[in-house]
């Protein structure tokens, strides 16, 4: 029953506490807060003592049920970790905006949803707690109500209906080809007395499912809603966007593959490879994206396409190495992209400041939140002993593993050009801002973030550092 409560608590406080009179916003954030910490509770909760709950059957065999292992724990932790984070930035960052009881309402249903994916038993819950997900945070991409706002939000709900049109057409098949019992389970459930003579219908329609939940991980060519949607968005919701909701498309595509399909059915078939290569194609395009954009948020829009299609890359490997760097790079990712969003909406919240040439110098006045940048900038590069890297490693391995001709070759050369990409979009902010040169006019007088936007930065940075020494045995703590 807790995992119920930890996926309905932050919907209906979040709603109560937006709709009600409040004195003052400071006593509504203080209700948000309460509401934020209890929903980590609560989720923690879930994490150790989670068991399975069936709510009820939409017909034989097709349940709305709930339950947590070891892949849902992971990025249940990586979801808590983000939100609570971000949900107290978001309490400074928002006093800059209008309409904020809209704004944290929608947060914390959105919360609950991105709860009820990580906590789904079967692929049909977790379909429809991925669409919750979607339509929960168009809102969040609209809050600013502007005519670029609204485009960005409908851009976001057409390419993410259709990514979900595509996701069901495979659903339906994998429950049409699959055994009696449709909860998860690693190495698959289908019925290959009913597979055999109609592979080729369920590849096909595998196929369409990944490109499809891709969709929500910026996986190329469903890629375009993501650089208009990130940079629209108030700070704390690019942060989610891309720190943790993209990943519902990641987690959508694990249990397909991993959970119902089995990886068997579609290592060494045109699934395989054509998800590969979109993968790569993905990672480069959006590594050189980004190294040619100059708006801030949307350098970082850009970047994310890249890295979380290094998450696509490595399932696609469909071995035991490729899942576990792709479970790495998760975490490192959240946490250092989502500590470069609240960086980039610190810029803008104390300055107005959104294009990269706007930071010259900037670390003279807030050394603290530019050290912060620095450090989610080496992880996201790959740099020891921060988790990019050692999720990056992982991944290499894995690749070199694959023995694959060409594709044992080409997967590493694209994440090394990437790496340099990266290190060329994001180095050179940080070198600016402390060393803007002698003819630089800039002010040297201290001006830090307050503490509510601070702290959750230096917490994130601290969850990269700590997956880059400790993650293979956080990973060993959840089976993989």
């Amino acid at each position: 029953m807790i995992i119920i409560c930890a996926i309905l608590f932050p919907a209906i406080a979040g709603i109560i506490a937006s709709v009600t009179n409040a004195p003052s916003y400071r006593a509504r954030c203080f209700r948000y807060a309460l509401i934020s910490l209890i929903s980590a509770a609560l989720g923690i909760g879930a994490i150790f003592r989670g068991e399975k709950i069936t709510l009820f059957s939409f017909s034989e065999n097709v349940t709305l049920s709930f339950a947590l292992d070891g892949l849902g724990r992971f990025f249940l932790a990586a979801v808590l970790i983000l939100y609570t984070c971000a949900a107290f930035y978001a309490m400074e960052y928002m006093k800059m905006e209008e309409n904020r009881p809209t704004f944290f309402a929608f947060y914390y249903v959105s919360l609950g949803a991105l709860i009820a994916v990580c906590a789904s038993d079967n692929l049909v819950t977790v379909y429809l707690s991925f669409e919750m997900a979607t339509l929960t945070t168009v809102p969040l991409v609209l809050h600013e109500r502007t005519k670029e706002a609204v485009a960005a939000g409908l851009k976001y709900l057409f390419y993410s209906i259709a990514g979900a049109l595509m996701g069901l057409f495979g659903v339906f098949f994998v429950y049409y080809y699959g055994a009696a019992q449709k909860s998860f389970q690693l190495g698959g459930f289908l019925d290959k007395a009913a597979v055999t003579g109609h592979e080729q219908i369920l590849l096909a329609a595998v196929m369409a499912a990944i490109l499809g939940f891709g969709t929500k991980a910026g996986m190329y060519p469903m890629h375009g809603w993501l650089p208009a949607a990130h940079p629209i968005a108030p700070a704390p919701a690019s942060a989610l966007l891309s720190g943790i909701i993209a990943k519902a498309g990641v987690i959508a595509v694990i249990r397909l593959v991993y959970y119902c399909v089995g990886t068997d059915f579609i290592r060494g078939t045109y699934v395989q490879y054509g998800w590969m290569i979109l993968a790569m194609v993905t990672v480069f395009m959006g590594s050189m994206m980004a190294f040619l954009e100059k708006n801030m948020k949307k350098r970082l829009a850009y970047s994310t396409i890249s890295q979380i299609s290094y998450i696509m890359l490595a399932l696609s490997l469909l071995s035991d190495g490729g899942i576990r760097g792709a479970l790495l790079h998760v975490m490192s990712h959240a946490s250092a992209k989502g500590c470069l969003f609240l960086c980039a909406g610190v810029f803008i919240y104390k300055y107005g400041k959104r294009r990269v040439d706007e930071l010259v110098g900037i670390g003279k006045q807030m050394p603290i939140v530019m050290w912060c940048f620095l450090a989610a900038s080496l992880s996201l590069v790959g740099i020891p002993p921060m988790g990019g890297f050692l999720s990056k490693w992982v991944i290499a391995l894995s690749v070199a593993d694959n023995g694959v001709k060409i594709l044992s070759v080409l997967p590493i050369v694209i994440l090394l050009i990437s790496a340099l990409l990266t290190a060329g979009y994001l180095f050179p902010v940080a070198f600016k801002a402390f060393f803007p040169g002698k003819d630089a006019q800039v002010s040297e007088e201290r001006d830090e973030a307050p503490w509510l936007m601070t702290v959750p930065m230096i917490l994130l940075c601290g969850v990269s550092l700590v997956m880059g020494i400790w993650g293979v045995q956080i990973l060993q703590t959840v089976g993989f």
